[in-house]
């Protein structure tokens, strides 16, 4: 027998219509008009209780995916096991529509277990069992505008508790993900884990280790870009899951780095410019930086560590030699376990060969004139600029960070020419004459 749901009336909660997005709210109604029910669910209900905006809104229904594609010809089906639905609008908004389930693909007893069609699909309450934690498995629907909580959800949003549904060891062992993603809620809401959730996520936190490495990367990079990845950093080391996801610092945390700071400390300074850098990027509407850069800045210390790499100053073919020495320790370590792309390794390789050779000139700002030449001479100076606010407090020039050109339609790349384009020559092609992709006849 279904349990019995705690239903939170709009005189008990703060959420109000006029709080959720109207692209959401059209999708909810027209869905009711259709005679099915639906629900703004998961981070949505939770962010707008909390008083905060929500980055999705998504909506969970008793209509088929099928029934969900008649109604909205605007849309697409994703997934495989269990198909999404998305819905588009003008503005490039997309709300995502999801059929209720009743159990979690990572849930199935073995690769060969089949569920039975009437299976697929469930009820609220099978569907807010199935989620990861309580706070994310709140119901709201906008016919009586009440919240349905099946699973003590509201209780532990007004105690600031994040708490894994069902039995934690036996939750964490069907997907460990859910480990990065309670300590990922309790950070951003500077709420505490469950005691029993803890417990299980110190016990089995070597388990992550068995998830693809391309699932890992995108939860870290979810971390990474959230600008409180200082203070995920501080209890994902303590949870046993930061070396989990960095496997190169597991024996490395408390060693000292060649100025002073133990690993450990480096890398929680790391943490902090990152952080401050991403949120004077939202500020400012500029770029973040990309996930290879990042990725090099924290794998400062394991090169300081592994290769001395401060205090070289390689030229020609030590250069050479150290590119290829943290290529290879990138390909044996960090590169398969986070299924990093080749590209992706390379460029993270070339940043920190070159980082000892700023390092060296960075006094006498004497750059080398071959390495001002390069096109990734921008990516290295910045890249210093980060170190040395991680290392020494100091603030990262203005000048050092990338512009972001104006959104005008007039902006071009460097490498292109209004002149290439004109009489329909090639962008690449020669000014000149007579020649025909850069080459004379």
């Amino acid at each position: 027998m279904p349990p019995e749901p705690h239903i939170i009336t709009p005189s008990e909660h703060p959420i109000r219509p006029e709080l959720i997005d109207g692209e959401a709210l059209m999708v909810m109604r027209k869905l009711n008009q259709a005679g099915f029910s639906s629900y703004l669910v998961g981070g949505g209900v939770r962010d707008l209780y909390l008083g905060k905006t929500p980055k999705d809104f998504d909506i969970g229904t008793d209509a088929r995916p099928g029934q969900i594609r008649q109604l909205f010809p605007n849309s697409r089906t994703i997934g495989r096991r269990f198909r999404l639905v998305q819905v588009f609008f003008r503005n490039r908004k997309t709300i995502e529509v999801s059929t209720l389930r009743s159990l979690s693909e990572h849930d199935i007893d073995g690769p060969e277990a089949i569920l039975a069609p009437n299976n697929t699909f469930g009820t609220p309450d099978e569907d807010a069992q199935r989620r990861d934690l309580t706070i994310n498995a709140l119901f709201y629907e906008i016919e009586n505008h009440t919240i349905i909580d099946y699973v003590g959800g509201v209780d532990d949003l007004d105690h600031g508790i994040v708490r894994l549904i069902g039995i934690p060891e036996k939750r964490i062992i069907n997907d460990p993900v859910r480990m990065l993603r309670t300590v990922r809620h309790s950070v951003r809401n500077n709420f505490r884990i469950e005691d029993s959730s803890w417990a299980a996520i110190r016990a089995h936190h070597s388990m992550l280790s068995l998830c693809p490495g391309s699932r890992l990367r995108d939860e870290l990079l979810k971390d990474v870009y959230s600008g409180v990845s200082a203070d995920w950093f501080r209890l994902s080391d303590e949870a046993g899951l930061f070396t989990e996801l960095f496997p190169v610092y597991r024996n490395l945390m408390t060693a000292a780095m060649p100025h002073g700071p133990t690993c450990r400390e480096q890398l929680l300074r790391s943490f902090a410019t990152i952080d401050r850098m991403n949120r004077l990027a939202v500020d400012s509407g500029t770029h973040r930086q990309p996930d290879h850069f990042h990725l090099a800045f924290l794998l400062i210390p394991w090169a300081n560590l592994t290769y001395n790499l401060v205090i070289l100053s390689p030229k020609g073919p030590q250069l050479y030699q150290l590119a290829k020495e943290i290529r290879d320790g990138i390909n044996e370590t960090i590169g398969p376990h986070l299924n990093l792309r080749r590209s992706t390794r390379q460029e993270i390789t070339t940043l920190l060969a070159h980082l000892p050779i700023l390092l060296h000139h960075q006094n006498q700002n004497t750059w080398p004139k071959w390495l001002k030449r390069k096109s990734y001479f921008g990516s290295c100076r910045l890249l210093l600029s980060y170190y040395r606010e991680a290392e020494e407090g100091v603030d990262i020039p203005d000048s050092h960070l990338p512009q972001t050109p104006p959104d005008d339609g007039r902006w071009q790349h460097p490498g292109r020419s209004r002149k290439s384009r004109k009489k329909g020559r090639p962008a690449f092609s020669s000014s000149r004459p007579g020649g025909v992709f850069g080459f004379k006849r």
